[in-house]
């Protein structure tokens, strides 16, 4: 941890899959063949909180869903991009339109089509319950799984490194 603590200090923005990262990847099904996900507070409390500070914070799915993307729009996030089979264009355009480098960036995701944007980006995360393919390529492992607040866990890290977690906007709201 110690070394990617000049790459922490360097953070300008958030990238994250949803499911298996905001979510704990289960997805319950209705009888209408709805699907349905859980999210963790905790994680949109971070998300909000960087939106607030002037962080880059986009969503990048390979998923589609209503209720992701409003939950997404509540906390402030203005990219979103769902249904994303191939990611890395998705990403390429976060990035470009930020004016920051892909080094300034943290990707965090769980799973297979994850990996080409994880090589992209100045720190690739994921949750401890990754696959293990992207385990072995991740940069910093959140000790925390998918869906559990791993998200806080590298938004309030990075904010922290930063000296920006106990700003006096998150005594205002």
């Amino acid at each position: 941890m110690e070394n990617l603590i000049p790459k922490f200090k360097k953070l300008r923005g958030f990238i994250f899959d949803i499911d298996g990262v905001m979510t704990n990847g289960q997805v319950l099904v209705n009888e209408e063949g709805h699907m349905l996900r859980s999210v963790n507070i905790k994680d949109g409390f971070a998300v909000q909180h960087a939106v607030k500070l002037g962080y880059t914070v986009a969503i990048v799915s390979g998923g589609t869903s209503l209720g992701m993307e409003k939950r997404f729009q509540g906390l402030g996030v203005k990219q979103i991009y769902m249904g994303q089979m191939h990611k890395v264009d998705a990403v390429s355009e976060i990035i470009e339109n930020s004016g920051f480098d892909a080094s300034d960036f943290l990707y965090m995701g769980d799973d297979m089509p994850d990996i080409p944007v994880l090589k992209m980006v100045g720190i690739a995360a994921c949750p401890k319950d990754a696959a293990v393919d992207v385990l072995d390529i991740c940069h910093y492992i959140s000790p925390i799984s998918g869906g559990d607040g791993c998200v806080r866990d590298v938004i309030e890290r990075t904010l922290k490194i930063q000296q920006t977690w106990n700003s006096e906007s998150i005594h205002h709201w």
